[in-house]
């Protein structure tokens, strides 16, 4: 299993650290605070190994066409090493910030990763869709094609997906899932439903990234730990409305629906931390790596097991040298470093 990281944009500085300790690839965010593609072009300048991956491009945020020139942009940048993550958003997020219909969101992640690809495999689009056209039916223009020779023959698309529907189209068209709130039981449950789309697909037996997004917090109190991480889940089950959202339905299926009401009821009262206290601390315990060193590499191998190829570690810690504490330690557990290195 190779490490990743979940970049912190207030301490982008870390994936140096990461890149030293022999982490595989670095994944940025994107949201309330930042776009993802402005990161990615400083840390591929900062950086000579690691890759850089976007953790995710927000698909209602760019038209295709914009999406396959960035990633042309950042693979040059980097000297081939970008990889692309793409996530169909959420209804509060697609149609509250970009003004864009949330219906039907995996027929229309469909069609725009078949656009991607045929762009970056430096094919003419011509795309004539249910919810895409390129060009558009009727308007002037031809359809994109990217003048530019990537560096790296063929860049990875990775899918963020939380349903079972979702994990089946990310393994029927895409390199590999980019899960979060995950715990092994439920990485091994999404890699049967991944197994199944790559056989839709006839993929079966070709390469495929199984990355989740994982909290880390190297600490003596379980409690102190998952504090930071109740935070990061409240944020998410309290987006928008709860039967749009996926996070919310997530825990209602895992037997914790009273409390994903709770929290969304004490965040819209404007009680942040009261929806935090909300965060059952089996759910966030379960789906993230807490502890001392030995019980953090024991759940590292517990999601190794589990199918996991690439662990993104999201270290929670508000103190700098901790977070670096904990990439230490995921590199410990998995070989990278010998202890005390």
């Amino acid at each position: 299993m190779r490490l990743g990281i979940n970049v912190p944009l207030n301490d982008a500085d870390l994936v140096m650290e990461a890149e030293r300790l022999g982490f595989e690839v670095a994944f940025v965010p994107e949201g309330f605070r930042s776009d993802a593609a402005s990161a990615l072009g400083y840390l591929a300048a900062r950086t000579t190994r690691i890759h850089v991956a976007s953790g995710v491009f927000q698909i209602p945020a760019r038209t295709a066409a914009m999406t396959v020139m960035t990633a042309a942009t950042l693979d040059g940048l980097s000297g081939g090493r970008f990889r692309l993550g793409l996530g169909v958003s959420n209804a509060f997020v697609t149609e509250g910030w970009h003004g864009t219909p949330f219906g039907r969101p995996l027929a229309r992640t469909r069609e725009y990763v078949s656009i991607v690809r045929a762009a970056l495999d430096g094919r003419q689009v011509d795309h004539k869709g249910e919810h895409l056209q390129v060009p558009l039916r009727g308007g002037r223009g031809t359809g994109f094609r990217l003048h530019a020779t990537l560096v790296s023959p063929r860049i990875p698309i990775y899918l963020a997906a939380v349903g079972p529907r979702g994990l089946e189209l990310a393994g029927e068209i895409s390199d590999g899932w980019f899960g979060v709130f995950s715990s092994p039981e439920r990485v091994a449950e999404a890699v049967g439903h991944m197994e199944a789309g790559r056989l839709r697909g006839d993929l079966a037996g070709e390469p495929f990234e199984v990355i989740p997004s994982v909290s880390i917090a190297v600490d003596d109190d379980l409690e102190a730990a998952a504090l930071p991480v109740r935070h990061h889940v409240a944020r998410f089950v309290s987006l928008g409305h709860r039967a749009d959202n996926f996070y919310f339905r997530l825990l209602e299926r895992l037997g914790h629906g009273d409390a994903a009401v709770e929290i969304q009821d004490r965040a819209r009262a404007g009680d942040a931390a009261g929806a935090a206290a909300a965060v059952p601390f089996e759910f966030v315990d379960s789906t993230s790596l807490l502890g001392p060193p030995d019980r953090v590499a024991e759940r590292m191998a517990a999601y190794a097991r589990a199918g996991v190829t690439t662990i993104a570690l999201s270290p929670v810690d508000s103190d700098p040298v901790a977070r670096r504490t904990s990439l230490q330690v995921a590199a410990e557990a998995v070989g990278l470093v010998t202890p005390g290195r």
